[in-house]
């Protein structure tokens, strides 16, 4: 079964706790993922991880309906569809980085040869066609995130979420991170979640804000910045937007 060009992930009245006596982490969450490039912030404890792990079949929600394009939640076609970067990829040390690109389409559903060289293809939209060999315990943090990226486009991934994933980056690796997500518009949607707001960037289409387990505020950037207040210094409108949404709770 094929994945629909332009399916929407959604959840529906979701909720899931890590423990059943107490409250729920997500309680009757209603969301679907906006095509695009999303931003997701929320302070900690506020359930962003939660939500991935969700979307990504990772976790099964107590309560609820999961669904991308039809696609059955935790079916094979399901996860093919959905790619997760958790917050720490583990590098695998005998494996290079074309190998273990492979490795995860394989794990995919794709035959061993159609991964292999579906690999070098992915590594090369990732700017690191040059490391296809190096053993990925040889790779940056940074590098290992983009082979994150890599392992999504292998399987033609519809949509791609994204813990943390500048977390420990310098400045220039952010900025080609950011490059290459750019170069997914219309391709692959992309759910991103962050602390920082120097994360929204211009090429993020919208933005969501989660604040215990629940959405405070979806829409494009645009109306993001409508919760400004006036006479922000600039250069501090995300954060004020941000703040301003949060109230008490806002960490910055």
């Amino acid at each position: 079964m094929t994945t629909p060009v332009n399916a929407n992930l959604e959840l529906s009245a979701c909720t899931y706790g890590y423990r059943r006596r107490r409250r729920p982490v997500i309680e009757e969450l209603t969301y679907t993922v906006p095509d695009g490039l999303t931003i997701l912030l929320g302070p900690n404890g506020a359930g962003k991880s939660t939500l991935l792990k969700l979307a990504a079949s990772v976790l099964a929600p107590r309560s609820g309906r999961i669904s991308c394009g039809g696609l059955e939640f935790a079916s094979t076609s399901y996860r093919r569809a959905v790619a997760w970067m958790p917050q720490t990829i583990t590098p695998l040390p005998s494996l290079t980085a074309r190998e273990y690109v492979a490795y995860v389409g394989w794990l995919k559903g794709m035959s061993r040869s159609d991964a292999w060289q579906r690999a070098r293809d992915a590594l090369r939209r990732v700017e690191l066609a040059d490391k296809a060999t190096e053993k990925t315990s040889r790779l940056s943090g940074g590098q290992l995130r983009r082979v994150g990226v890599a392992s999504a486009l292998v399987h033609d991934a519809r949509v791609l979420l994204l813990d943390e994933p500048t977390a420990g980056m310098d400045p220039r690796q952010r900025r080609v991170f950011r490059d290459i997500l750019a170069t997914l518009r219309g391709e692959v949607t992309v759910l991103l979640s962050t602390h920082d707001v120097a994360d929204l960037a211009e090429e993020a289409d919208h933005v969501t804000v989660l604040d215990a387990g629940r959405v405070v505020h979806t829409g494009s950037t645009a109306s993001f910045f409508h919760h400004t207040p006036p006479g922000t210094t600039p250069g501090r409108a995300a954060e004020a937007a941000y703040t301003a949404l949060l109230g008490d709770s806002a960490e910055v």
